[in-house]
């Protein structure tokens, strides 16, 4: 799809994920960023070198020693304009965030991961017109860095978007929960419905294969891999909103148990693991008028307890952090609920 086609909305469908105003930042450079932090932001942040683009509804990941980020929602002229097939890369190099090989095609929600060397995007959404905006997918690609192009890579059993897609270093790339359709219509956001299926691939010529299911059927939620086992945190529900759950996943047992959950329940959050530990990052919510969360938290699976940190300086949902160096970079997002003031920001978070 163009990426200047613009959509005309309902009310519903901005309220659950689009949105319309284009955030403009200025953001210091990286190497300012990390070394010397940024007057006026609470303890632990600082910011980082601002995305070429506006842009929400992300998955990055590291790869390569490099943060990757691939399509999601774009922003121009204060306007949503669709899904976006682009790719950049970021290395502490002063270099900037470098143009790479695009998407085959255009797609919000698709999940980046690094997984036995190589760099996935996986499921997702197109959009083939302003009524078919949600067109949940169960393809996805691999990219091949030498010849510059994405190659199809093993599709999901079926249509997955808005899951956890974590790689295990005890082996295996994990797919957790998200939503799937509900039938046969696969069009509109209405279309699908919550999911706890956890899907596998154990090799990259294999298929996926079924795993224990998660223990909360939930979208928009978050997490990361520590010690060898999959943490999943917050995300929502359609019929019951936000949830503050956290799940862990032991792969040598196939089987799943309750953690302590987060303080607050957030849904499209972001989630990242550094020392040993989990953070959480922002998310939003839907009721009394909706809002953006700017509470931050970290997670020690020693003690089995969290606890808050620096809140983030500009709250966000449909963000991304990864980490990298020592610190967690926070990526895009929209700093209002259900995507209005999408933007380019970039924040560091160093514990």
């Amino acid at each position: 799809m163009p990426e200047s086609l613009k959509f005309r909305l309902s009310r519903r469908e901005v309220w659950l994920g689009m949105g319309a105003a284009l955030a403009a930042t200025a953001c210091k450079g990286p190497d300012e960023a990390i070394a010397g932090g940024s007057a006026g932001l609470p303890g632990g942040w600082s910011m980082g070198e601002a995305l070429p683009f506006p842009v929400q509804e992300i998955y990055p990941c590291l790869h390569d020693g490099a943060i990757h980020l691939a399509g999601g929602f774009i922003a121009e002229n204060g306007q949503i304009t669709g899904p976006t097939a682009r790719h950049h890369a970021w290395r502490p190099d002063g270099q900037g965030w470098r143009a790479q090989a695009a998407l085959p095609v255009a797609r919000h929600h698709p999940h980046l991961v690094s997984y036995a060397g190589q760099l996935y995007a996986i499921g997702g959404f197109q959009a083939s017109s302003p009524a078919a905006m949600w067109e949940m997918q169960g393809t996805g690609w691999r990219l091949d860095a030498a010849a510059g192009r994405w190659d199809a890579a093993p599709a999901l059993p079926r249509p997955c978007a808005e899951a956890v897609v974590l790689a295990n270093r005890s082996g295996g790339l994990h797919l957790i929960g998200g939503r799937s359709p509900a039938g046969t219509a696969n069009a509109a956001w209405g279309d699908q419905t919550d999911q706890a299926h956890h899907f596998v691939l154990t090799s990259s010529d294999g298929r996926w294969q079924k795993a224990a299911p998660c223990l909360t059927a939930r979208n928009s939620a978050a997490g990361a891999e520590i010690g060898g086992n999959l943490h999943v945190v917050g995300g929502r529900s359609v019929a019951g909103g936000n949830t503050a759950a956290h799940e862990v996943y032991d792969a040598r047992e196939d089987r799943w148990r309750n953690a302590t959950p987060m303080p607050q329940a957030q849904g499209g959050l972001a989630a990242a693991a550094l020392g040993g530990k989990l953070y959480a990052f922002g998310g939003e919510f839907f009721d009394n008028g909706g809002g953006v969360y700017p509470e931050s938290w970290v997670y020690d699976p020693a003690s089995d307890a969290w606890a808050a940190i620096a809140p983030m300086p500009h709250p966000r949902h449909g963000l991304g952090a990864v980490a990298l160096g020592g610190a967690i970079h926070v990526i895009g997002g929209a700093l209002k609920a259900s995507g209005t003031d999408t933007s380019a920001l970039v924040e560091i978070y160093r514990p």
